[in-house]
């Protein structure tokens, strides 16, 4: 696990709410304090979908929205003439990244037991800052997975030139 405070907080919130750069992953839950608390949680309610809609809609398969889908409202709930209090965004790893996260030669536990790579965005008294998270499906002690995965994500950055200190 580890931290990073994103030194340009304009550059990172135009990829994050104005491009694809993160539609890929998906959304556990998301909080923005404004004028109001809005709190979002992306679990997708199978009971709303006819049976049709669920087998129809392949997306309607996963536990959660992705950030694409609920994108939209978040930049809604954030955008405005004053900057938001405080939000977190808790988002998972998409699917194919995922994979290949797991596919890497360094990794050495058995991946039947991740549960999902986390990446929280959070904003609060003026600092931006994302971290990683893994989650296992048991208590492992092996930590391959969260070096891979730390490594990835600050390559990612630097690869959409998000400007960061690992805090």
């Amino acid at each position: 696990m580890i931290a990073l405070e994103i030194t340009n907080k304009k550059q990172f919130m135009n990829k994050l709410l104005n491009s694809e750069a993160f539609d890929t992953f998906y959304m556990e839950e998301a909080s923005i304090t404004t004028y109001n608390e809005f709190i979002i949680h992306g679990r997708i309610q199978k009971d709303f979908y006819t049976k049709e809609e669920l087998e129809e809609t392949p997306a309607l398969t996963n536990e959660f929205s992705l950030w694409k889908e609920l994108r939209p409202l978040c930049f809604s709930l954030i955008r405005g003439s004053h900057t938001p209090i405080r939000f977190k965004l808790v988002l998972h790893v998409g699917d194919r990244f995922l994979e290949k996260l797991l596919s890497d030669p360094l990794l050495t536990l058995d991946p039947a037991l991740v549960k999902s790579l986390h990446l929280i965005v959070k904003y609060e008294t003026g600092k931006l800052t994302c971290i990683t998270g893994t989650a296992f499906h048991t208590f492992v002690l092996d930590k391959s997975l969260d070096n891979i995965w730390d490594s990835a994500l600050k390559k990612s950055f630097s690869s959409m030139n998000i400007e960061f200190e690992e805090v």
